[in-house]
Protein backbone atom coordinates (compact mmCIF):
# COMPACT_ATOMS: atom_id res chain seq x y z
CA UNK A 1 0.00 0.00 0.00
CA UNK A 2 0.95 3.37 -0.33
CA UNK A 3 2.55 5.38 2.63
CA UNK A 4 2.22 8.74 3.87
CA UNK A 5 3.66 10.90 6.63
CA UNK A 6 2.16 14.22 7.66
CA UNK A 7 4.85 16.79 7.77
CA UNK A 8 3.44 18.08 11.69
CA UNK A 9 5.20 14.46 12.25
CA UNK A 10 8.45 15.72 11.54
CA UNK A 11 11.08 18.47 12.86
CA UNK A 12 12.76 21.07 10.72
CA UNK A 13 11.75 23.21 7.99
CA UNK A 14 9.42 22.06 5.23
CA UNK A 15 11.88 21.46 2.85
CA UNK A 16 13.99 19.45 5.47
CA UNK A 17 10.75 17.72 6.32
CA UNK A 18 10.03 16.46 2.90
CA UNK A 19 13.71 15.30 1.73
CA UNK A 20 13.48 13.38 5.55
CA UNK A 21 10.54 11.96 4.40
CA UNK A 22 11.55 10.89 0.67
CA UNK A 23 14.82 9.25 2.19
CA UNK A 24 13.04 7.34 4.41
CA UNK A 25 10.83 5.57 1.13
CA UNK A 26 7.20 7.09 2.06
CA UNK A 27 5.40 7.76 -0.84
CA UNK A 28 3.82 11.03 -0.25
CA UNK A 29 3.09 13.23 2.37
CA UNK A 30 0.33 15.38 4.03
CA UNK A 31 1.15 19.26 3.85
CA UNK A 32 0.35 20.72 6.99
CA UNK A 33 -0.64 24.24 6.90
CA UNK A 34 1.32 26.21 9.43
CA UNK A 35 4.73 24.32 7.33
CA UNK A 36 3.39 25.74 4.60
CA UNK A 37 2.42 29.25 5.50
CA UNK A 38 6.34 29.17 7.23
CA UNK A 39 7.88 28.12 4.23
CA UNK A 40 9.48 30.50 1.90
CA UNK A 41 8.65 28.34 -0.93
CA UNK A 42 5.58 28.96 -3.38
CA UNK A 43 3.27 26.43 -3.39
CA UNK A 44 4.40 25.90 -7.09
CA UNK A 45 7.57 25.06 -5.93
CA UNK A 46 6.60 22.79 -3.23
CA UNK A 47 4.98 20.86 -5.88
CA UNK A 48 8.28 20.93 -7.71
CA UNK A 49 10.16 20.13 -4.93
CA UNK A 50 7.67 16.55 -3.90
CA UNK A 51 7.98 15.71 -7.55
CA UNK A 52 11.86 15.67 -7.56
CA UNK A 53 11.96 13.75 -4.13
CA UNK A 54 9.10 11.15 -5.75
CA UNK A 55 6.75 12.72 -3.05
CA UNK A 56 2.74 12.46 -3.86
CA UNK A 57 1.12 15.30 -1.90
CA UNK A 58 -1.86 13.10 -0.37
CA UNK A 59 -3.57 15.79 2.07
CA UNK A 60 -3.69 19.20 3.11
CA UNK A 61 -4.46 19.96 6.22
CA UNK A 62 -6.25 21.42 8.31
CA UNK A 63 -9.81 23.21 7.55
CA UNK A 64 -11.19 24.11 11.09
CA UNK A 65 -14.62 24.98 12.06
CA UNK A 66 -16.43 25.05 8.87
CA UNK A 67 -19.63 23.58 9.21
CA UNK A 68 -23.12 23.90 11.57
CA UNK A 69 -22.70 27.80 11.63
CA UNK A 70 -24.85 31.07 11.27
CA UNK A 71 -25.15 31.65 7.86
CA UNK A 72 -23.19 34.81 7.41
CA UNK A 73 -20.34 32.70 9.43
CA UNK A 74 -21.11 30.11 6.73
CA UNK A 75 -20.49 32.37 4.03
CA UNK A 76 -17.07 33.74 5.25
CA UNK A 77 -15.94 30.08 5.55
CA UNK A 78 -16.62 29.33 2.05
CA UNK A 79 -14.48 32.65 0.67
CA UNK A 80 -11.67 31.27 3.10
CA UNK A 81 -12.20 27.57 1.21
CA UNK A 82 -12.56 29.02 -2.10
CA UNK A 83 -8.98 30.47 -1.80
CA UNK A 84 -7.77 27.43 0.01
CA UNK A 85 -9.21 25.04 -2.89
CA UNK A 86 -7.08 27.48 -5.40
CA UNK A 87 -3.85 27.35 -3.27
CA UNK A 88 -4.29 23.69 -3.36
CA UNK A 89 -4.88 23.35 -7.23
CA UNK A 90 -1.26 25.24 -7.33
CA UNK A 91 0.08 22.70 -4.97
CA UNK A 92 -1.17 19.63 -7.07
CA UNK A 93 -2.95 18.47 -3.64
CA UNK A 94 -6.73 17.18 -4.03
CA UNK A 95 -8.03 15.99 -1.16
CA UNK A 96 -8.27 18.23 1.83
CA UNK A 97 -8.94 17.64 5.70
CA UNK A 98 -12.01 19.14 7.40
CA UNK A 99 -12.11 18.91 10.82
CA UNK A 100 -15.52 18.73 13.19
CA UNK A 101 -15.96 22.25 14.88
CA UNK A 102 -14.85 23.07 18.29
CA UNK A 103 -16.19 26.54 18.07
CA UNK A 104 -18.32 27.39 21.09
CA UNK A 105 -21.25 28.93 18.60
CA UNK A 106 -21.45 25.85 15.89
CA UNK A 107 -24.99 24.48 16.28
CA UNK A 108 -25.97 21.02 16.96
CA UNK A 109 -27.59 20.26 13.88
CA UNK A 110 -26.73 17.00 12.09
CA UNK A 111 -29.41 18.06 9.38
CA UNK A 112 -27.15 21.81 8.65
CA UNK A 113 -24.14 20.14 9.04
CA UNK A 114 -24.68 18.18 6.43
CA UNK A 115 -26.11 20.87 3.90
CA UNK A 116 -23.09 23.01 5.12
CA UNK A 117 -20.90 20.22 3.92
CA UNK A 118 -22.32 19.44 0.98
CA UNK A 119 -22.07 23.09 -0.53
CA UNK A 120 -18.54 23.14 0.80
CA UNK A 121 -18.11 19.93 -1.42
CA UNK A 122 -19.63 21.96 -4.27
CA UNK A 123 -17.06 24.65 -4.03
CA UNK A 124 -14.56 22.01 -3.74
CA UNK A 125 -15.24 20.08 -6.79
CA UNK A 126 -14.95 23.33 -8.89
CA UNK A 127 -10.67 23.03 -8.05
CA UNK A 128 -10.95 19.36 -8.46
CA UNK A 129 -10.41 18.96 -4.51
CA UNK A 130 -12.32 16.23 -2.57
CA UNK A 131 -13.11 17.22 1.46
CA UNK A 132 -12.34 14.47 4.03
CA UNK A 133 -14.55 14.98 6.89
CA UNK A 134 -13.12 14.22 10.25
CA UNK A 135 -14.43 13.84 13.70
CA UNK A 136 -12.14 15.38 16.52
CA UNK A 137 -12.30 13.55 19.87
CA UNK A 138 -12.87 17.04 21.54
CA UNK A 139 -15.22 17.75 18.52
CA UNK A 140 -18.29 20.44 20.30
CA UNK A 141 -21.02 17.99 18.63
CA UNK A 142 -19.27 16.02 16.27
CA UNK A 143 -16.55 13.79 18.01
CA UNK A 144 -17.28 9.49 17.31
CA UNK A 145 -15.81 8.80 13.52
CA UNK A 146 -19.56 6.74 13.12
CA UNK A 147 -21.26 10.20 13.75
CA UNK A 148 -19.34 12.17 11.39
CA UNK A 149 -19.93 9.44 8.83
CA UNK A 150 -24.03 9.38 9.70
CA UNK A 151 -23.40 13.57 8.28
CA UNK A 152 -21.32 12.76 5.28
CA UNK A 153 -24.06 10.05 4.10
CA UNK A 154 -26.70 12.31 4.70
CA UNK A 155 -25.03 15.04 2.90
CA UNK A 156 -25.23 12.59 -0.24
CA UNK A 157 -22.15 14.85 -1.97
CA UNK A 158 -19.54 13.17 -3.98
CA UNK A 159 -16.87 14.96 -3.01
CA UNK A 160 -17.51 14.41 0.09
CA UNK A 161 -16.20 11.51 2.76
CA UNK A 162 -14.75 10.74 5.52
CA UNK A 163 -11.24 10.66 7.05
CA UNK A 164 -10.51 8.21 9.89
CA UNK A 165 -7.70 9.02 12.34
CA UNK A 166 -7.19 5.97 14.68
CA UNK A 167 -6.16 8.45 17.75
CA UNK A 168 -9.68 9.93 17.54
CA UNK A 169 -11.27 6.66 17.49
CA UNK A 170 -9.49 4.78 19.72
CA UNK A 171 -8.64 7.20 22.54
CA UNK A 172 -12.47 7.56 22.56
CA UNK A 173 -12.90 3.77 23.33
CA UNK A 174 -15.30 3.92 19.83
CA UNK A 175 -15.80 0.18 18.64
CA UNK A 176 -13.80 0.36 15.47
CA UNK A 177 -15.69 -3.01 14.44
CA UNK A 178 -18.15 -0.38 12.86
CA UNK A 179 -16.64 1.07 10.56
CA UNK A 180 -16.91 -2.11 7.94
CA UNK A 181 -20.36 -0.53 7.64
CA UNK A 182 -18.48 2.23 5.74
CA UNK A 183 -18.28 1.83 1.83
CA UNK A 184 -14.64 1.82 1.20
CA UNK A 185 -14.99 4.35 -1.88
CA UNK A 186 -16.42 6.73 1.10
CA UNK A 187 -13.01 6.36 3.33
CA UNK A 188 -10.98 9.47 1.64
CA UNK A 189 -8.06 9.09 3.74
CA UNK A 190 -6.64 7.02 7.07
CA UNK A 191 -4.32 8.92 9.43
CA UNK A 192 -2.50 6.79 11.57
CA UNK A 193 -0.99 7.39 15.02
CA UNK A 194 -0.35 5.16 18.63
CA UNK A 195 -0.63 6.23 22.10
CA UNK A 196 0.51 5.41 25.71
CA UNK A 197 -2.67 4.70 27.32
CA UNK A 198 -2.76 7.47 30.47
CA UNK A 199 -5.52 9.33 32.32
CA UNK A 200 -5.63 13.01 31.22
CA UNK A 201 -7.63 14.93 28.97
CA UNK A 202 -7.93 14.33 25.64
CA UNK A 203 -6.85 17.43 24.14
CA UNK A 204 -3.29 16.94 25.66
CA UNK A 205 -3.21 13.69 25.42
CA UNK A 206 -3.59 14.46 21.27
CA UNK A 207 -1.13 17.15 20.97
CA UNK A 208 1.59 16.12 23.29
CA UNK A 209 1.92 12.25 23.78
CA UNK A 210 0.70 10.47 20.06
CA UNK A 211 3.14 8.06 18.95
CA UNK A 212 4.07 5.98 15.58
CA UNK A 213 2.47 2.59 15.64
CA UNK A 214 3.63 0.03 17.49
CA UNK A 215 5.26 2.38 20.66
CA UNK A 216 1.72 2.66 22.53
CA UNK A 217 -1.35 0.71 23.47
CA UNK A 218 -3.53 1.14 20.62
CA UNK A 219 -5.13 -2.21 18.83
CA UNK A 220 -4.05 -0.43 15.27
CA UNK A 221 -3.69 -3.75 13.30
CA UNK A 222 -7.40 -4.35 14.61
CA UNK A 223 -8.45 -1.19 13.10
CA UNK A 224 -6.53 -1.31 10.25
CA UNK A 225 -8.03 -5.08 9.71
CA UNK A 226 -11.68 -3.05 9.82
CA UNK A 227 -10.62 -0.67 7.54
CA UNK A 228 -9.44 -2.93 4.91
CA UNK A 229 -12.58 -4.84 5.37
CA UNK A 230 -14.24 -1.85 3.33
CA UNK A 231 -12.19 -2.07 0.09
CA UNK A 232 -9.99 1.47 0.97
CA UNK A 233 -7.29 1.61 -0.96
CA UNK A 234 -5.93 4.85 -0.22
CA UNK A 235 -2.64 5.25 1.37
CA UNK A 236 -1.60 4.21 4.82
CA UNK A 237 -0.58 7.81 6.73
CA UNK A 238 0.73 8.65 10.03
CA UNK A 239 -0.09 11.91 11.86
CA UNK A 240 1.88 11.86 15.16
CA UNK A 241 1.97 15.38 17.40
CA UNK A 242 4.96 14.53 19.71
CA UNK A 243 6.83 17.42 21.88
CA UNK A 244 10.28 14.69 21.24
CA UNK A 245 9.67 14.48 17.34
CA UNK A 246 9.06 17.86 17.16
CA UNK A 247 12.72 18.66 18.52
CA UNK A 248 14.44 15.17 17.16
CA UNK A 249 16.62 15.36 13.81
CA UNK A 250 13.95 14.66 11.03
CA UNK A 251 16.05 11.75 9.23
CA UNK A 252 15.42 9.11 12.05
CA UNK A 253 12.19 10.32 12.90
CA UNK A 254 11.18 9.50 9.28
CA UNK A 255 13.00 6.49 8.98
CA UNK A 256 11.18 5.50 12.24
CA UNK A 257 8.03 6.19 11.19
CA UNK A 258 8.23 4.11 8.20
CA UNK A 259 9.60 0.96 9.77
CA UNK A 260 6.45 0.86 12.04
CA UNK A 261 4.72 1.19 9.17
CA UNK A 262 6.41 -2.23 7.74
CA UNK A 263 5.72 -3.55 10.65
CA UNK A 264 1.94 -2.84 11.25
CA UNK A 265 1.61 -3.79 7.07
CA UNK A 266 3.23 -7.26 8.15
CA UNK A 267 0.91 -7.70 11.22
CA UNK A 268 -2.19 -7.95 8.72
CA UNK A 269 -0.67 -9.44 6.24
CA UNK A 270 0.05 -6.63 3.59
CA UNK A 271 3.97 -6.67 3.96
CA UNK A 272 5.93 -9.69 2.68
CA UNK A 273 8.47 -9.16 5.22
CA UNK A 274 11.50 -11.44 5.84
CA UNK A 275 10.23 -13.36 8.74
CA UNK A 276 11.74 -12.52 11.83
CA UNK A 277 15.01 -14.27 13.61
CA UNK A 278 14.77 -14.42 17.76
CA UNK A 279 18.55 -13.93 18.95
CA UNK A 280 19.03 -17.21 21.17
CA UNK A 281 22.10 -15.45 23.44
CA UNK A 282 24.80 -13.12 24.25
CA UNK A 283 28.24 -14.33 21.92
CA UNK A 284 30.05 -11.01 23.41
CA UNK A 285 29.90 -7.45 24.81
CA UNK A 286 32.74 -5.17 23.27
CA UNK A 287 34.01 -2.77 25.26
CA UNK A 288 35.80 0.25 24.07
CA UNK A 289 38.26 2.62 26.01
CA UNK A 290 41.03 4.75 25.74
CA UNK A 291 42.69 3.57 29.05
CA UNK A 292 42.46 0.05 29.44
CA UNK A 293 43.65 -0.21 33.12
CA UNK A 294 41.34 1.24 35.10
CA UNK A 295 38.28 -1.79 33.12
CA UNK A 296 40.98 -4.79 33.00
CA UNK A 297 41.70 -4.10 36.69
CA UNK A 298 37.98 -4.17 37.56
CA UNK A 299 37.30 -7.54 34.87
CA UNK A 300 40.46 -9.31 36.73
CA UNK A 301 38.51 -8.40 40.20
CA UNK A 302 35.32 -10.20 39.02
CA UNK A 303 36.76 -13.06 37.65
CA UNK A 304 37.33 -13.00 34.15
CA UNK A 305 40.86 -14.11 32.08
CA UNK A 306 42.45 -12.12 28.96
CA UNK A 307 42.07 -15.04 27.14
CA UNK A 308 43.17 -13.86 23.27
CA UNK A 309 44.31 -11.39 21.31
CA UNK A 310 42.99 -9.98 18.04
CA UNK A 311 45.65 -10.58 15.15
CA UNK A 312 45.31 -7.29 13.42
CA UNK A 313 43.07 -4.90 15.68
CA UNK A 314 43.83 -3.70 19.17
CA UNK A 315 41.21 -6.23 20.53
CA UNK A 316 41.11 -8.32 23.85
CA UNK A 317 38.64 -11.11 24.86
CA UNK A 318 37.97 -11.79 28.53
CA UNK A 319 36.38 -14.84 29.31
CA UNK A 320 34.49 -16.55 32.58
CA UNK A 321 31.90 -19.07 31.90
CA UNK A 322 29.76 -18.52 29.04
CA UNK A 323 30.38 -14.78 29.36
CA UNK A 324 33.04 -13.26 26.77
CA UNK A 325 33.84 -9.59 26.94
CA UNK A 326 35.77 -7.77 24.48
CA UNK A 327 38.03 -4.32 25.01
CA UNK A 328 38.86 -2.59 22.06
CA UNK A 329 41.36 0.58 22.39
CA UNK A 330 41.30 1.47 19.04
CA UNK A 331 42.51 4.76 17.75
CA UNK A 332 39.14 5.98 17.10
CA UNK A 333 38.17 5.40 20.35
CA UNK A 334 36.64 8.65 22.26
CA UNK A 335 38.55 9.56 25.54
CA UNK A 336 35.47 8.82 27.93
CA UNK A 337 36.95 5.83 30.30
CA UNK A 338 35.01 2.86 28.96
CA UNK A 339 30.95 2.10 27.07
CA UNK A 340 29.12 -0.68 25.49
CA UNK A 341 29.99 -0.07 22.04
CA UNK A 342 28.77 -3.40 20.33
CA UNK A 343 27.12 -7.07 21.42
CA UNK A 344 27.23 -10.00 19.58
CA UNK A 345 23.88 -11.89 19.44
CA UNK A 346 23.73 -15.84 18.67
CA UNK A 347 21.44 -16.45 16.09
CA UNK A 348 20.08 -19.44 14.48
CA UNK A 349 20.30 -17.45 10.76
CA UNK A 350 22.61 -14.75 10.76
CA UNK A 351 21.86 -14.15 7.02
CA UNK A 352 18.52 -14.15 7.92
CA UNK A 353 18.83 -11.88 10.63
CA UNK A 354 20.86 -9.22 8.72
CA UNK A 355 18.05 -9.39 5.72
CA UNK A 356 14.96 -8.92 8.44
CA UNK A 357 16.94 -5.68 9.83
CA UNK A 358 17.53 -4.40 6.21
CA UNK A 359 13.99 -5.12 5.67
CA UNK A 360 13.03 -2.56 8.35
CA UNK A 361 15.66 -0.01 7.08
CA UNK A 362 18.38 -0.77 9.59
CA UNK A 363 21.75 0.36 8.47
CA UNK A 364 23.83 -2.96 7.62
CA UNK A 365 27.23 -2.18 8.77
CA UNK A 366 30.24 -2.78 6.60
CA UNK A 367 32.80 -5.44 7.82
CA UNK A 368 35.88 -4.04 8.27
CA UNK A 369 37.72 -6.79 9.05
CA UNK A 370 41.26 -8.20 7.49
CA UNK A 371 41.16 -10.29 4.79
CA UNK A 372 40.31 -13.97 5.50
CA UNK A 373 38.72 -13.17 9.07
CA UNK A 374 35.61 -14.33 9.74
CA UNK A 375 33.92 -10.96 10.72
CA UNK A 376 30.20 -11.42 11.65
CA UNK A 377 27.20 -9.61 9.99
CA UNK A 378 26.47 -6.39 11.81
CA UNK A 379 23.21 -3.78 12.04
CA UNK A 380 23.14 -0.28 14.06
CA UNK A 381 20.84 0.14 16.59
CA UNK A 382 19.03 3.47 16.70
CA UNK A 383 21.50 4.55 19.26
CA UNK A 384 24.58 3.73 17.21
CA UNK A 385 25.03 0.26 19.40
CA UNK A 386 26.56 -2.08 16.89
CA UNK A 387 24.53 -5.55 16.69
CA UNK A 388 26.41 -8.85 15.45
CA UNK A 389 24.48 -11.69 14.53
CA UNK A 390 26.87 -14.32 15.77
CA UNK A 391 27.04 -18.22 15.65
CA UNK A 392 29.42 -19.21 18.04
CA UNK A 393 30.94 -22.83 18.20
CA UNK A 394 29.19 -24.06 15.20
CA UNK A 395 31.10 -25.49 12.54
CA UNK A 396 28.54 -25.26 9.67
CA UNK A 397 29.16 -21.42 9.78
CA UNK A 398 32.38 -18.87 10.63
CA UNK A 399 33.18 -18.30 14.15
CA UNK A 400 33.70 -14.70 14.69
CA UNK A 401 36.87 -15.64 17.28
CA UNK A 402 38.53 -17.00 14.05
CA UNK A 403 40.69 -13.84 14.04
CA UNK A 404 41.86 -14.03 17.32
CA UNK A 405 44.93 -15.34 18.98
CA UNK A 406 44.70 -17.64 22.06
CA UNK A 407 46.84 -16.56 24.80
CA UNK A 408 45.65 -18.22 28.27
CA UNK A 409 43.13 -20.50 29.03
CA UNK A 410 40.33 -19.45 31.44
CA UNK A 411 40.89 -19.72 35.10
CA UNK A 412 38.56 -20.08 37.93
CA UNK A 413 36.79 -16.63 38.37
CA UNK A 414 33.65 -16.09 41.29
CA UNK A 415 31.38 -17.89 39.76
CA UNK A 416 29.92 -16.13 36.39
CA UNK A 417 28.03 -18.38 33.95
CA UNK A 418 27.36 -16.03 31.71
CA UNK A 419 25.67 -12.18 30.76
CA UNK A 420 22.23 -12.01 32.59
CA UNK A 421 21.06 -8.87 30.61
CA UNK A 422 22.31 -5.49 29.30
CA UNK A 423 21.49 -2.21 30.38
CA UNK A 424 21.35 0.50 27.42
CA UNK A 425 20.98 4.28 27.82
CA UNK A 426 19.03 5.43 25.14
CA UNK A 427 19.15 9.17 23.53
CA UNK A 428 16.29 11.21 24.77
CA UNK A 429 14.75 10.98 21.31
CA UNK A 430 15.60 8.19 20.42
CA UNK A 431 13.72 5.58 23.57
CA UNK A 432 10.34 5.16 21.32
CA UNK A 433 12.50 4.18 18.77
CA UNK A 434 14.44 1.77 20.27
CA UNK A 435 12.00 -0.40 21.63
CA UNK A 436 10.71 -0.67 18.21
CA UNK A 437 13.76 -1.49 16.79
CA UNK A 438 14.48 -4.15 19.37
CA UNK A 439 10.79 -5.63 19.30
CA UNK A 440 10.36 -5.47 14.94
CA UNK A 441 14.40 -5.99 13.99
CA UNK A 442 14.69 -8.78 16.70
CA UNK A 443 11.58 -10.14 17.00
CA UNK A 444 12.11 -9.62 21.09
CA UNK A 445 9.77 -9.31 23.25
CA UNK A 446 8.51 -5.52 25.54
CA UNK A 447 7.80 -5.42 29.13
CA UNK A 448 5.84 -2.87 30.32
CA UNK A 449 7.52 0.79 30.56
CA UNK A 450 8.72 1.32 34.20
CA UNK A 451 9.63 4.63 35.34
CA UNK A 452 11.80 5.04 38.26
CA UNK A 453 12.70 7.89 40.55
CA UNK A 454 16.48 9.12 40.00
CA UNK A 455 17.42 12.10 42.55
CA UNK A 456 17.20 14.24 39.96
CA UNK A 457 14.27 13.41 38.01
CA UNK A 458 12.81 10.36 36.39
CA UNK A 459 14.22 7.39 34.86
CA UNK A 460 12.31 5.86 31.96
CA UNK A 461 12.78 1.94 31.36
CA UNK A 462 11.77 -1.09 29.23
CA UNK A 463 12.99 -4.08 28.64
CA UNK A 464 13.05 -6.38 25.77
CA UNK A 465 13.57 -9.85 25.69
CA UNK A 466 13.49 -13.44 23.94
CA UNK A 467 11.27 -16.01 25.11
CA UNK A 468 13.69 -18.31 27.00
CA UNK A 469 15.21 -15.47 28.86
CA UNK A 470 18.83 -16.00 26.58
CA UNK A 471 18.70 -12.00 25.12
CA UNK A 472 17.34 -9.71 27.97
CA UNK A 473 18.12 -6.18 27.10
CA UNK A 474 16.74 -2.75 29.46
CA UNK A 475 16.71 -0.11 27.70
CA UNK A 476 16.24 3.09 29.33
CA UNK A 477 16.62 7.21 29.68
CA UNK A 478 16.75 10.30 31.69
CA UNK A 479 13.59 12.32 31.53
CA UNK A 480 15.12 15.28 29.99
CA UNK A 481 18.00 15.54 27.18
CA UNK A 482 20.64 16.71 30.00
CA UNK A 483 20.26 13.79 31.57
CA UNK A 484 21.38 11.36 29.00
CA UNK A 485 25.21 11.51 30.22
CA UNK A 486 24.05 10.64 34.06
CA UNK A 487 23.17 6.71 33.57
CA UNK A 488 25.99 4.74 32.68
CA UNK A 489 25.13 1.54 30.47
CA UNK A 490 25.65 -1.71 32.25
CA UNK A 491 26.69 -5.45 32.19
CA UNK A 492 24.46 -7.65 34.22
CA UNK A 493 26.57 -11.30 35.05
CA UNK A 494 24.51 -14.65 36.31
CA UNK A 495 26.02 -15.72 39.03
CA UNK A 496 24.58 -18.93 41.34
CA UNK A 497 25.92 -17.46 44.23
CA UNK A 498 25.87 -13.45 44.06
CA UNK A 499 26.97 -13.81 47.97
CA UNK A 500 29.86 -16.08 47.14
CA UNK A 501 30.58 -13.73 44.03
CA UNK A 502 30.31 -10.46 46.07
CA UNK A 503 32.97 -11.95 48.44
CA UNK A 504 35.95 -12.73 45.90
CA UNK A 505 35.53 -9.53 43.84
CA UNK A 506 35.83 -7.54 47.04
CA UNK A 507 38.52 -10.56 48.19
CA UNK A 508 40.42 -9.44 44.94
CA UNK A 509 40.37 -5.97 45.33
CA UNK A 510 36.82 -5.04 43.63
CA UNK A 511 34.89 -2.32 45.06
CA UNK A 512 31.45 -2.78 45.51
CA UNK A 513 28.95 -0.14 45.21
CA UNK A 514 27.58 1.15 48.97
CA UNK A 515 23.55 1.04 49.96
CA UNK A 516 22.73 3.06 52.36
CA UNK A 517 21.79 1.33 55.85
CA UNK A 518 18.43 2.48 55.43
CA UNK A 519 17.50 0.35 52.40
CA UNK A 520 18.35 -2.77 54.22
CA UNK A 521 16.58 -1.67 57.36
CA UNK A 522 12.93 -1.03 55.41
CA UNK A 523 14.39 -4.46 53.34
CA UNK A 524 13.60 -6.26 57.31
CA UNK A 525 10.37 -4.59 57.19
CA UNK A 526 9.42 -5.93 53.65
CA UNK A 527 10.64 -9.40 53.89
CA UNK A 528 11.27 -11.93 56.71
CA UNK A 529 15.30 -12.62 56.48
CA UNK A 530 17.08 -14.04 58.42
CA UNK A 531 19.21 -12.32 61.04
CA UNK A 532 22.54 -13.53 59.23
CA UNK A 533 21.28 -12.90 55.72
CA UNK A 534 20.56 -9.40 56.30
CA UNK A 535 23.80 -8.88 57.44
CA UNK A 536 25.34 -10.14 54.73
CA UNK A 537 23.49 -7.99 52.06
CA UNK A 538 23.93 -5.00 54.06
CA UNK A 539 27.90 -6.12 54.57
CA UNK A 540 28.11 -6.65 50.74
CA UNK A 541 25.74 -3.81 49.16
CA UNK A 542 23.10 -7.28 48.32
CA UNK A 543 19.70 -5.57 46.98
CA UNK A 544 17.11 -8.05 47.46
CA UNK A 545 13.55 -8.80 45.19
CA UNK A 546 10.97 -11.25 45.36
CA UNK A 547 7.98 -12.01 43.12
CA UNK A 548 5.29 -14.58 42.58
CA UNK A 549 7.91 -16.57 40.83
CA UNK A 550 11.15 -16.95 42.67
CA UNK A 551 13.90 -14.31 44.10
CA UNK A 552 16.45 -11.98 42.82
CA UNK A 553 19.33 -11.01 44.58
CA UNK A 554 21.98 -7.89 43.05
CA UNK A 555 24.86 -6.15 43.59
CA UNK A 556 26.87 -3.66 41.86
CA UNK A 557 30.97 -2.67 41.43
CA UNK A 558 31.64 1.05 40.90
CA UNK A 559 31.64 2.26 37.55
CA UNK A 560 34.35 3.21 35.20
CA UNK A 561 34.32 5.40 32.37
CA UNK A 562 30.46 4.89 31.47
CA UNK A 563 30.40 1.33 32.23
CA UNK A 564 29.49 -0.80 35.72
CA UNK A 565 28.92 -4.34 36.37
CA UNK A 566 25.81 -5.94 38.34
CA UNK A 567 26.41 -9.53 39.97
CA UNK A 568 22.59 -11.17 39.58
CA UNK A 569 21.23 -14.56 40.97
CA UNK A 570 17.59 -15.33 39.80
CA UNK A 571 16.16 -18.48 41.70
CA UNK A 572 12.72 -19.69 40.48
CA UNK A 573 11.53 -18.34 37.78
CA UNK A 574 12.36 -14.63 38.86
CA UNK A 575 11.75 -12.60 35.52
CA UNK A 576 11.97 -8.65 36.31
CA UNK A 577 15.56 -6.97 36.73
CA UNK A 578 14.82 -5.78 40.02
CA UNK A 579 12.88 -2.09 39.24
CA UNK A 580 12.13 -1.87 42.77
CA UNK A 581 15.98 -1.17 44.22
CA UNK A 582 16.88 0.77 40.93
CA UNK A 583 16.09 4.07 43.18
CA UNK A 584 18.21 3.38 45.91
CA UNK A 585 21.36 2.37 43.44
CA UNK A 586 20.70 5.53 41.23
CA UNK A 587 20.92 7.69 44.59
CA UNK A 588 24.41 5.48 45.73
CA UNK A 589 25.67 5.49 42.43
CA UNK A 590 25.08 10.03 42.50
CA UNK A 591 26.56 9.77 45.72
CA UNK A 592 30.05 8.22 45.18
CA UNK A 593 30.40 10.32 41.72
CA UNK A 594 29.82 13.06 44.44
CA UNK A 595 32.25 12.04 46.74
CA UNK A 596 35.00 11.07 43.81
CA UNK A 597 34.05 14.28 41.88
CA UNK A 598 33.85 11.68 38.57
Amino acid sequence: MRTSIATVSLSGSLTEKLDAAARAGFDGVEIFENDLLASPLTPEEIRARCADLGLGIDLYQPMRDVEAVPEDEFARNLRRARRKFELMRRLGADTVLVCSSVRPHAVDDDALAAEQLSRLADTAREFGVRVAYEALAWGRHVSTYDHAWRIVETAGHPALGTCLDSFHILSRGSDPRGIEDIPGEKIFFLQLADAPLPAMDVLQWSRHYRCFPGQGGFDLAGLLRHVLATGYDGPLSLEVFNDVFRQAEAGPTAVDARRSLLLLEETVGRAPLPGPVVPTGVAFAELVTSDAEPLTALLRALGFTRTARHRGAPVALWEQGEARILVNTGPAVRRDGGRLAAIGLESPDPAGAVRRAEALLAPVLPRRRPAGDAAPEAVAAPDGTELFFCATGRPERPDWRAGFEETARPAPGVGVRGIDHLALTQPWHHFDEAVLFHRGVLGLDAQESVDVADPYGLLRSRAVAGPDGGVRIVLSVGAAPADDTLHAQHLALATDDVVTAARRFRAAGGSLLPVPANYHDDLAARFDLTDGELETYRDLGILYDRDARGVFRHCYTRTVGRVFFELVQRDGGYRGYGAVNAPVRLAAQHAVRGLTGG
